[in-house]
């Protein structure tokens, strides 16, 4: 006798080995980041490195701020269920910001492309706090209405209100 598969329920469990997997892979990178960042240290203390010693702890400090910040994303997926658009962001404007700040450490950007990067930055700055806004609102009204159901139901309640009020269904109607 064949037993129902919920595929639902399996894409549910991939998905979390997946996402299980890219943490561990994350985790591992960061340790052997923070490792390298130490190598990288001891190059400076030892060999008196000071320009080259500077410049990777740099991009060491720089990228594993990236990864912590690809982590969190991660880690909030198993907490909702959902990638959180603010986290992504975040991890995007880190990491844009930290090639800004490696090319202007090593004086190789143009202005044209530090204006690009600057607008881009605006750009990714605008989703974030609009993201955020959107999800506050979210929550806000979750909570003051109960559910999202609920929440959806009432609007819906008022539109169908509103639509049939006389006024606005001869404004419809013409």
């Amino acid at each position: 006798m064949m037993s129902k598969i919920n595929f639902l329920t399996v894409f549910n469990k991939v998905l979390a080995g997946i996402f299980i997997l890219m943490m561990i892979v994350i985790i591992t990178v960061l340790i052997i980041g923070v490792a390298d960042l130490f190598v990288d240290i001891r190059d400076l203390v030892i060999e008196h490195k000071i320009r080259s010693g500077y410049l990777e702890i740099i991009y060491d400090v720089l990228t594993l701020f990236v990864m912590i910040e690809l982590l969190r994303s991660l880690a909030e997926y198993f907490n909702s269920k959902r990638l959180r658009m603010t986290f992504i962001t975040d991890a995007a404007i880190v990491f844009v910001l930290r090639e800004v700040m490696i090319e202007l450490f090593e004086g190789k950007i143009d202005p044209g492309h530090l204006y690009g990067m600057i607008a881009f930055i605006v750009a990714l700055t605008n989703c974030r706090v609009g993201s955020a806004l959107l999800y506050q609102r979210n929550t806000a009204l979750a909570q003051r209405w109960g559910s999202r159901k609920s929440t959806m139901r009432y609007f819906l309640r008022m539109a169908v209100a509103a639509s049939s009020r006389p006024a606005i269904q001869s404004a419809m109607a013409a």
